[in-house]
């Protein structure tokens, strides 16, 4: 199942663990007992692969079951989406490129001196978690490489599918105008040769 865990906005500095700026979690597909415990380990990841992050770079950490895409832009203002591994990265890395846009844009850089520790209440951040948990709904080039996956799928038939019941592909060959009488050999001899292959 495709699902967003987590998404963190912070701020690196140099010398000091990564600000946590505002975060969003989506914990349900944990038990209650476990929420707490993974809420803290999404915690402890976020800073520790943005401390690990040089400025300018994204990069993918995968950790178990899921991944942590991160990105930290030259300003110091970093994004990370903790999400499982079916997940399309480039979805992920767009969403944070819009996040981090929107959050410079809203807080006119003053990001840059906030405390921090999750401290702001960003509600853009919990509605994109919501919005971009189907990424086929979120993303044009998701949604149309889902048709194309469904097309391809109904496309797929066999070859004795396609024909009508009782009918031969053999019986076809043989009658086809289409078919030179070479190809015909060709189709007889390549049928007999892998013929021994086949097992029952």
């Amino acid at each position: 199942m495709v699902k967003i865990v987590s998404l963190g906005v912070l701020r690196q500095e140099a010398g000091t663990k990564p600000i946590i700026l505002a975060n969003a979690f989506d914990l349900n597909s944990f038990t209650y007992f476990k929420r707490s415990g993974v809420r803290e380990m999404i915690t402890f990841f976020s800073r520790t692969f943005v401390e690990r992050t040089q400025k300018g770079q994204r990069q993918s950490i995968q950790h178990e079951e899921y991944n942590c895409h991160v990105y930290v832009r030259q300003d110091g203002l970093a994004g990370i989406v903790v999400c499982d591994q079916d997940y399309p990265p480039r979805v992920a890395f767009a969403l944070m490129n819009k996040m981090l846009e929107e959050f410079n844009k809203e807080t006119n850089g003053s990001w840059a001196q906030n405390p921090g520790n999750g401290s702001l209440d960003w509600a853009p951040l919990t509605k994109a978690l919501e919005d971009y948990q189907d990424p086929t709904k979120a993303d044009k080039i998701s949604a149309i490489q889902k048709e194309l996956d469904e097309t391809t799928a109904v496309l797929s038939k066999t070859i004795d599918s396609v024909l009508e019941r009782g009918e031969k592909l053999d019986d076809l060959v043989s009658k086809s105008a289409d078919l030179s009488s070479q190809s015909k050999v060709f189709y007889k001899q390549a049928k007999k040769t892998n013929s021994c292959c086949v097992v029952m």
